[in-house]
């Protein structure tokens, strides 16, 4: 297995544990500025379920082959699409880390690693580059 390939199963297991974490972490319920749509949570949640379930399909399918090939091809573009739509509700879900300004605005909260924004702009810029990447292996058949 080459690195580039190997590659492509990591970001894949990071990319579960981004969507699984920010479910975690989010879906207790917050208040003032750090509260997040239930709707935002929720398309990030199906969408990043969906996407890793066919993404992994399409990686453990035999190799693409001159009968069924497109529907290999589908599988990979279709869990593609869903993972981008993760990146997009993430980046989302990271504004509201944004300072307010106004008279009826929240204080901001300590900025410890497990309550701020840190590991939440960790992990959802590392899930853009990281699908970046994927969508890239998959452009040249490195998948």
């Amino acid at each position: 297995m080459a690195i580039k390939e190997l590659l492509v199963y990591v970001l894949t297991a990071l990319a579960a544990l981004v969507v699984l974490l920010t479910r975690l972490r989010l879906g207790r319920g917050a208040s003032g500025r750090v509260a997040t749509g239930g709707l935002m949570l929720a398309v990030h949640t199906i969408a990043g379920v969906v996407g890793l379930v066919i993404w992994v399909i399409f990686l453990v399918a035999p190799t693409r082959s001159a009968n069924g090939g497109e529907w290999a091809d589908l599988l990979g573009i279709l869990g593609l699409l869903c993972l981008w739509l993760v990146v997009v509700a993430g980046m989302f879900i990271l504004v509201r880390w944004l300072p307010s300004r106004g008279r009826h605005s929240g204080h901001a909260a300590a900025d410890r690693w497990s309550r701020g924004p840190w590991l939440s702009i960790v992990a959802h810029v590392g899930m853009l580059v990281g699908v970046g990447y994927l969508t890239w292996a998959y452009a040249v058949s490195v998948v």
